[in-house]
C-alpha cells in the first residue's frame, strides 16, 4: 500500500494510495462522512468530480429553520479537514470502477487536469486578460465567467481552474502569459490512481427535477419562471444579481411572487415522490423576499404542507405574516401576459374551484433527483425504482445523504455521519 500524505491537491499524486475509507461525493455529507472517520483515526480519501468542495449547500444562501448562511457550517468543516492529516482531497476526480471486497476493494480514480498547479496565488490577473466567456454553472447559468475562474469565493482548494473547453484555445495563452507565477499549464493531463480501500462511502448528492419537461409551467418559455435552486443563487450576494430578487426579463424588484409547490413530484409523469424539504424550503426563500421586499405580497401554492417535528414552528411563522397567502391547489398552467407578469392557474383540491393569480415571477419548487438515478456507482450496488441506493444494500458500499432519500442539510449531516459508522464497521473492521 502507497505511503498516505495528506494534501489538497493532486499536485503530488502518486500512481497507487491507500486508505481506510474512500469518500465519493465533496458535499456537505461526503465532508462529513470523511471528518468523522478521520477524527476516529482513520485514513480516508475524499474524491469530488468538481473543481472544488461544498457541493450544492455552499450554493445556497440560507439554511432552514435558523435562517443561518452556509458559509459558517462549511468553514468550520473546511477547518477540521484541514487540520487532520488524516484525509485526503482528491478534486476532479471521478471513480471509474470498483472491484474487491469489503475490507479490500480496488478503486480506479481518474483524475482530470485543472491546468492550474499549486502556484495559483487567486491573484486574478489571467482572468482579468481572459477573452472567452462561459456560463456560469455555480449560478445556475444565470451569469457568465471567463474560462478561467475561481468556482466560487469559499472554493477548496482555493485556486483558479480553467474548463476543460477551452484548454486548447489559443486564446488561453494570453492567460499563460499573464500569470507571473507559472501557475497555468494548459498542456496538464489527466490521470489514473489505484486507491486500496477497506470501505466506500457513496455521497454524490442530488440534481433538481429537469424543469424543462414541465410543459405547461413555463420554464424556458416564460421569461419570469425560475426554480427554487435558482432562487437561491438570486438572493445570494455573490450572486447574479448582489442578492437582489429580481424578474429576469427587465430586471425590475418584485412586489408579488408565486411559489409553486409539487413542480412536477408526486407526479406519475414526472417524480412520483415527495421530496420532503421543497414546502420548507419555499417558505425559507419566502423569507429573502420579505427581507429585500418587506410589502410584497408572497403567494404559496400547494397541494398539502410537509412540517414534521420541529419544523412545524417554522410553518407557523408564515402562517402568521400578513402578507403570505396560502392557495390550496396544483398549479397545471403557467402563461406570460404581454407585460411579462406570469399567470398561475390552479384547481383547489378539495373544491375544485379554479385560481388564476398574476405575478411578478414564479419559482418552481422542483424536486430532487439523487445523481445515481443516472450515475451509479460503477459496481454492483442495489438501488430503488427511483434511483436513491438502498440502506442494506452491499456490505462495505454505503450511501450517504441525498443518495439514500431526500433530506435537508441537518438530516443529511446525520445521515452521513451514520454511513460512516456503518462503513467502518463493515469495512474496515473498527
Amino acid at each position: 500500500m502507497a505511503e498516505f500524505e495528506p494534501i489538497a491537491s493532486q499536485d503530488t499524486i502518486v500512481d497507487a494510495i491507500g486508505a481506510d475509507m474512500l469518500v465519493v461525493g465533496g458535499g456537505i455529507a461526503g465532508m462529513t462522512a470523511a471528518i468523522e472517520t478521520a477524527e476516529i483515526g482513520k485514513r480516508v480519501i475524499l474524491v469530488e468530480r468538481s473543481p472544488s468542495l461544498g457541493g450544492r449547500v455552499a450554493a445556497m444562501h440560507r439554511y432552514f429553520p435558523k435562517i443561518c448562511p452556509p458559509q459558517c457550517g462549511i468553514e468550520i468543516n473546511l477547518r477540521r479537514m484541514r487540520a487532520n492529516p488524516n484525509v485526503r482531497v482528491l478534486t476532479l476526480a471521478e471513480v471509474e470502477s470498483i472491484a474487491g471486497a469489503p475490507g479490500d476493494y480496488e478503486v480506479q480514480v481518474k483524475l482530470k487536469p485543472r491546468f492550474v498547479n499549486h502556484n495559483c496565488t487567486c491573484c486574478g490577473e489571467c482572468e482579468a486578460v481572459c477573452e472567452i466567456e462561459r456560463e456560469d454553472d455555480y449560478n445556475q447559468g444565470l451569469a457568465k465567467t471567463k474560462a478561467i475562474y475561481l468556482p466560487h469565493l469559499m472554493a477548496y482548494p482555493h485556486r483558479y481552474v480553467v474548463d476543460p473547453a477551452y484548454a486548447g484555445d489559443e486564446r488561453m495563452r494570453k492567460c499563460a502569459e499573464a500569470c507571473r507565477y507559472g501557475a497555468i499549464e494548459l498542456d496538464m493531463p489527466s490521470r489514473m490512481v489505484t486507491a486500496r480501500v477497506g470501505a466506500v462511502v457513496w455521497a454524490t448528492g442530488w440534481k433538481p427535477y429537469d424543469a424543462t419537461k414541465l410543459e405547461t409551467l413555463g420554464f424556458g418559455k416564460c421569461a419570469n419562471v425560475i426554480t427554487n435552486v435558482m432562487m437561491e443563487r438570486y438572493a445570494s450576494s455573490d450572486g447574479p444579481t448582489a442578492g437582489k430578487i429580481v424578474r429576469l426579463s427587465d430586471g425590475a424588484e418584485i412586489k408579488k411572487i408565486g411559489f409553486v409547490q409539487f413542480a412536477g413530484s408526486r407526479d406519475e409523469h414526472h417524480l412520483p415522490y415527495c421530496s420532503s424539504v421543497c414546502c420548507l424550503a419555499s417558505m425559507k426563500q419566502a423569507t429573502y423576499v420579505r427581507e429585500r421586499y418587506p410589502d410584497a405580497e408572497i403567494h404559496f401554492f400547494y397541494i398539502d404542507v410537509r412540517s414534521p417535528g420541529r419544523m412545524e414552528e417554522f410553518y407557523r411563522k408564515a402562517q402568521a405574516d400578513n402578507r403570505f397567502f396560502f392557495h390550496r391547489g396544483k398549479v397545471g398552467k403557467i402563461t406570460e401576459n404581454a407585460d411579462e407578469t406570469v399567470v398561475l392557474e390552479a384547481e383547489n383540491t378539495l373544491t375544485g374551484a379554479v385560481t388564476s393569480l398574476e405575478v411578478d415571477l414564479a419559482v418552481l419548487a422542483v424536486g430532487m433527483v439523487p445523481n445515481t438515478a443516472d450515475e451509479p456507482p460503477p459496481t454492483d450496488v442495489p438501488r430503488d425504482e427511483f434511483g436513491f441506493m438502498v440502506a442494506d444494500g452491499a456490505a462495505g458500499i454505503v450511501g450517504a445523504g441525498v443518495t439514500s432519500r431526500p433530506f435537508d442539510v441537518a438530516a443529511a449531516v446525520q445521515d452521513a455521519t451514520g454511513a460512516a459508522l456503518k462503513a467502518i464497521s463493515t469495512g474496515t473492521g473498527g
